[in-house]
């Protein structure tokens, strides 16, 4: 990932403006720690600050075509970049980055050339001809951008809310699938696929066009200049990723360059579900498997930091991207630049166990469109700013353009759960990569019971959440909640404790506009709750409020004796770093 700021039409075209432009975009160094660029063409400034996985030698930004009329600022990667180069024969390119393409595309085909990227990626292009410039975010969000408007009538583009959210009047989350361009002044959808529109698809289910389908989008990401690896919690989706992965690294580029081994990574709790699978699907593969282990107080102590950089006070969110946030740190540190993980599945697939309730196939179908379509502000934001926040790059096969077409034109009733057919949650998946002759798993990972990545790496993690925020927030702060905090209000004392911290970093309105609310069982939509009378007594992101699903759901724990919360967070051994990642000291 990159950093990238763009301001547009401002009044002041001066040196001083130029410094202050310099410096919000230093606020953005954390995502690319290789490089910093800046343009100006007067009223208008690009900035970039770069994360070299292509071409690092000269691939520094901005971009420019021939003559230098096209400026280009980019965050992401475009994988069919080799072939939209032989499309552009007449074309001279003064790099080997993949996002040299977008400048001369724009030259070619004006406007309507972003449907042509088949990748993430956010950018800003400025046309020096008449000062116009356009603006795009990939299909699905899977990079962060914000778009804010200043009193000088400036328009401002930023990766990251803190690289606008001081100096702007209102901003916002740029919507995933569009393109501003301000010849019109207006958004507009250049993603429109047929899934969009939620009306119920009716292809037969065909295991081996989904597995190709896959397959596909996991390779067109080993596409690496620099070390890379694959995130490895051993459930399905991140198993999935690593066996193919695994299959298909020795003939790559990458692999003449680094070697043919495989690296893998997981965090978690000493002792977690993530640990033991993890270690057991990378025994299976024979990766080079790093294993780092997190206290609670670890991630209790990274909780400022993790909000900060992930810019959210949702409470799943958080839960998730802390020991994501850690883990990221360790393996940025072992020289790795670039992941590949598992992220998108359970929207695609209905795989959170709430699906479990799903009382038809249109509904189970609307809901994954829902899920689908909110991505960018939870699982996509996690992802990307968690790795981005120690300068690594995470890669989404489950969210590729052709893989999500061909997945969501199934129809959906080869997608539900029945339990007395053996068709557990994700079974079309499964199904598609049970294998005899050539297994990618043992079967009992193949089949493993979904667990939220902020569940897997301990249950003890969010136990110990909650038992500390609530000694940090007391019953009088809960009934004054809608006083302090009306937009959003939080309903638990782990939420309040999160939205203090939040709101000390971005007290502007606009800022807590960007996080979404509303109630959740299991990361279901408020829409799905209603699947189950009972879910609304119990609203809790964990995969464990989905009662009578999870095999260790709420109402199979025994109560927690009191005075334990406070325990677990005082008295916790530390990390310490050993040779293959971090081992627990006691």
């Amino acid at each position: 990932m990159c950093g990238i700021l763009a301001v547009l039409g401002c009044s002041d075209d001066s040196q001083a403006k130029r410094v202050r432009v310099l410096e919000l975009s230093r606020r953005l160094k954390h995502r690319g720690p290789d490089w910093s660029g800046l343009y100006q063409h007067g009223d208008c400034f690009l900035s970039h600050q770069r994360l070299a996985i292509i071409d690092p030698a000269s691939g520094d930004q901005p971009l420019f075509n021939e003559d230098k009329s096209i400026v280009v600022t980019v965050n992401g990667e475009i994988y069919n970049h080799e072939e939209l180069r032989r499309r552009l024969p007449n074309h001279k390119f003064r790099t080997e980055s993949d996002c040299d393409v977008i400048a001369h595309l724009y030259e070619e085909f004006g406007e309507n050339f972003v449907d042509m990227l088949d990748g993430m990626f956010s950018f800003v292009l400025l046309d020096t001809r008449d000062n116009s410039f356009i603006v795009a975010r990939d299909a699905i969000g899977i990079t962060s951008l914000y778009m804010g408007w200043s009193l000088d009538g400036s328009i401002w583009i930023s990766s990251e809310l803190k690289g606008l959210n001081d100096d702007c009047e209102h901003f916002k989350s740029f919507p995933p699938g569009h393109l501003y361009s301000s010849k019109t002044g207006e958004l507009k959808r250049w993603y429109n696929p047929p899934w969009f529109t939620e009306s119920i698809p009716s292809t037969p289910y065909d295991p081996l066009v989904l597995r190709r389908a896959f397959e596909n989008a996991v390779i067109k990401r080993l596409m690496s200049d620099v070390p890379f690896g694959v995130l490895l919690s051993g459930g399905l989706d991140s198993s999935l990723v690593a066996s193919i992965t695994a299959r298909h690294l020795a003939g790559t580029k990458a692999a003449k360059q680094w070697g043919a081994q495989l690296h893998s990574f997981c965090v978690g709790l000493e002792g977690s579900p993530d640990l033991k699978a993890g270690k057991e699907v990378a025994d299976y593969l024979g990766t080079v498997h790093h294993e780092f282990h997190f206290t609670v107080q670890d991630g209790i102590d990274a909780i400022e930091d993790v909000i900060y950089h992930v810019e959210t006070y949702d409470v799943t969110t958080i839960r998730a991207s802390t020991p994501m946030f850690l883990m990221s740190r360790k393996i940025k540190s072992l020289g790795v630049k670039m992941v590949i993980s598992g992220e998108g599945s359970d929207e695609i697939f209905g795989g959170y166990l709430y699906f479990h309730k799903a009382p038809n196939k249109e509904e189970f179908h609307r809901e994954t469109c829902r899920k689908i379509k909110a991505l960018h502000m939870y699982d996509c934001l996690r992802a990307n700013k968690s790795t981005s926040a120690w300068g690594l790059e995470a890669r989404v096969p489950f969210l590729d353009k052709d893989f999500i077409n061909v997945a969501m034109s199934i129809d959906p009733e080869f997608k539900m759960i029945k339990k007395d057919e053996g068709r557990i949650e994700k079974w079309v998946l499964r199904k598609a990569f049970d294998d005899e002759e050539k297994p990618y798993l043992p079967k009992h990972i193949l089949y493993r019971q979904k667990e939220q990545f902020s569940d897997g790496v301990g249950y003890s993690w969010i136990d110990g959440l909650k038992a500390h925020a609530a000694l940090h927030v007391n019953d009088k702060m809960m009934q004054n909640a809608a006083h302090i905090f009306p937009h959003n209000t939080p309903t638990t004392k782990e939420g309040y404790y999160y939205r203090m911290i939040f709101e000390r970093f971005f007290p502007q309105n606009s800022a807590r506009q960007t996080v979404p609310g509303g109630p959740s069982v299991a990361c279901s939509t408020a829409t799905a709750i209603e699947w189950d009378a009972e879910w609304s007594k119990n609203l809790d992101p964990s995969g464990r409020a989905a009662l009578g699903v999870h095999n260790s759901a709420y109402e199979n724990q025994a109560a927690v004796p009191s005075g334990l919360g406070p325990e677990i967070i005082e008295n916790v051994p530390r990390m310490k770093v050993g040779t293959q990642g971090v081992a627990i000291a006691s």
